[in-house]
């Protein structure tokens, strides 16, 4: 169940200011988060529609200081063995090895601060946080209100006491600025939400974060001050290694891999290779791309975009995904379209968030060396 901000007008024009506020990009580009925010759970056959999956990033907690109920947060051995059985669905933590897990908890990449305030009755608890250099991920639980939902569903609802309104994030102090990120309900785990922020933040490794989170019909904000200090040890390839395919050619620029996450940079260049299925009435969608290691393993990328038009001849790709379980000696890139409709440009085979059927293309896979 994907909900992001409730960007629309009236009461929630100062929320969809605040959104685009902390949004350093063009505002056509906002059309990601605005979608989304509309209530879409799945992959939506609008233009500039989009998946939004989650995964990790981490932190280190401890005191919170200000007015109500506080509860305080430590790492410690305890804390560890206890984020190593925090069920796997609906975590922040999901798709994380074990042994991964237990690298992101040794860096300060991944705590479960269980930080607790409290206003009129309502309790917001920060349970599981990651930040690991270039992704910051948290879940926030409700408690003392019983309501099928912890994001309001429907415009207007800011007269019902317990929603959770998309919060503001500082960094020692000043607000985080960022140009891609979610606010979500966690379907497995009641009364809770996750968010998550991948793009455009500019983050030192130790800082003090701060979460001001609002609460509908409660007039106090509920705030949160989390010390962050991580060993970034981000392995971060710049290979600049392309690969071309009759008029088709793209060039990796960049791979970061951290123990929960891994990013991929590149631009490509000219007209997508299309097959003779792909041909007529149908035609190659944008390029996409896989990620395997050396063991043919795959990692899930966080966030596929379709977008429903005619594809262009460039593009800068800039996708997160998950982290690998363990670093691989190489890995592969591996291409692929999906099949649409010239006539609407809708995917053929797309259902229940799923782009569509994979067409890879094995003559522009590429193979990038990690480990001498």
């Amino acid at each position: 169940m994907v909900h992001l901000p409730n960007q629309t007008e009236s009461k929630e024009m100062d929320t969809i200011e605040q959104w685009i506020r902390n949004s350093e990009m063009p505002r056509a580009s906002m059309s990601h988060q605005i979608m989304d925010k509309i209530g879409d759970r799945t992959m939506r056959k609008k233009p500039k529609s989009s998946v939004v999956r989650k995964t990790a990033v981490a932190v280190s907690a401890a005191a919170v200081l200000g007015v109500g109920v506080i509860g305080m947060g430590f790492v410690s051995p305890a804390m560890a063995a206890t984020l190593k059985q925090i069920p796997v669905i609906g975590s922040v933590f999901s798709g994380i090895s074990e042994e991964r897990l237990q690298t992101a908890i040794d860096q300060g990449i991944a705590t479960s601060p269980n930080l607790s305030v409290t206003h009129d009755g309502v309790t917001l608890k920060v349970t599981e946080l990651l930040y690991d250099g270039t992704r910051l991920t948290f879940a926030i639980e409700r408690e003392g209100v019983e309501m099928a939902s912890v994001l309001a569903p429907y415009q207007g609802d800011d007269g019902v006491k317990g929603y959770i309104k998309m919060p503001t994030l500082l960094a020692d102090g000043k607000e985080i600025k960022y140009t891609e990120g979610s606010f979500a309900e966690v379907p497995s785990k009641g009364n809770t939400v996750q968010l998550d922020f991948s793009k455009g933040m500019s983050l030192p490794d130790q800082f003090e974060l701060t979460i001001q989170a609002e609460v509908t019909q409660i007039q106090e904000p509920f705030e949160f001050k989390i010390p962050v200090k991580i060993e970034n040890h981000t392995l971060v390839l710049k290979p600049n290694a392309t690969e071309t395919d009759g008029k088709f050619s793209y060039t990796v620029k960049q791979l970061e891999i951290t123990p929960v996450s891994t990013r991929l940079i590149l631009d490509s260049t000219g007209v997508v290779p299309e097959t003779p299925e792909q041909s007529g009435e149908y035609s190659a969608s944008m390029m996409y791309y896989d990620i395997v290691d050396d063991q043919g393993n795959r990692i899930d990328q966080n966030r596929v975009d379709f977008f429903q038009s005619k594809p262009k001849t460039e593009y800068h790709v800039d996708q997160l995904y998950s982290g690998f379980k363990a670093t691989p000696k190489s890995i592969t890139i591996k291409p692929y379209t999906v099949t649409v409709k010239t006539s609407d440009w809708s995917v053929i085979g797309a259902s229940n968030g799923v782009l569509g059927d994979k067409t890879y293309l094995k003559d522009l896979e590429l193979t990038i060396p990690v480990q001498p």
